[in-house]
């Protein structure tokens, strides 16, 4: 994701100041807008026109201001989009009851980040560089930690399958969306097929012969990641 050019903020956003300092508009008249309004427009334009589209420019025009005047609010692009990974974060459920069964509460977790990524596509990039928590992302942080706290886990341990989960979810969601992209060219996925029988069928790759002979299995995209979800959580150890 590239900054805007020609931006008055410099790259990098001191974390106290965006998330504890109150919002500090320009002085004279009241603005038409807060930062709320201009984030929330931000994620509108993400939604619809991908990460590329999110622009100062793009985002001044859609709450009807000019550029300058937005850069009171976010003084560059990588500001408001950690402004925006903070806003959807409040989407997610912190105060959810836990059952005290962390696994399955884990697995719960998983399956609302998920749907998070999914309403949002561009967020899987977003969290692919390092960003500072808000106050949303914050909450949901403690809800996981709290889900976390029957393993005996120490803090930094807890921080790391949190994070070990973040980023499954976020690589498996965009690959659900790379592969609902390619199964609008059926004849490319006929094709893809047709090649691994032939490879699978020339006596060199017995392994992949023996895999794409074993049952099918459910292949819908809530179940294919409820499997590798399963397989991932079932699978951590406490010691």
């Amino acid at each position: 994701m590239t900054r805007d050019s020609g931006g008055p903020g410099t790259p990098g956003t001191d974390p106290q100041q965006l998330w504890l300092s109150p919002e500090q508009p320009r002085r004279g008249r009241r603005p038409g807008f807060s930062r709320e309004a201009i984030t929330a427009a931000a994620v509108a334009l993400a939604d619809a026109e991908g990460l590329e589209a999110v622009t100062i420019r793009r985002v001044a025009a859609q709450v009807g201001a000019g550029a300058m005047s937005l850069y009171s609010y976010a003084s560059d692009k990588e500001t408001l989009l950690e402004l925006m990974v903070d806003h959807v974060s409040g989407e997610l459920p912190a105060s959810a009851p836990l059952t005290g069964d962390w696994r399955a509460d884990l697995k719960t977790i998983g399956h609302r980040q998920r749907d998070l990524m999914l309403r949002h596509p561009w967020l899987p990039t977003a969290l692919s560089t390092r960003r500072s928590p808000g106050p949303n992302t914050l909450a949901f942080l403690e809800h996981a930690l709290a889900a976390l706290r029957p393993t005996g886990l120490d803090g930094a341990a807890k921080l790391e399958v949190f994070a070990q989960l973040t980023a499954f979810v976020a690589g498996h969601v965009t690959y659900e969306i790379t592969q609902a992209a390619a199964a609008e060219s059926p004849d490319r996925a006929a094709a893809e097929a047709r090649y691994l029988a032939t490879v699978a069928a020339d006596g060199h790759h017995p392994e992949l012969a023996e895999a794409l002979a074993a049952p099918a299995r459910a292949v819908t995209p809530e179940a294919t990641f409820t499997r590798f979800l399963n397989r991932l959580i079932d699978g951590l150890a406490t010691d």
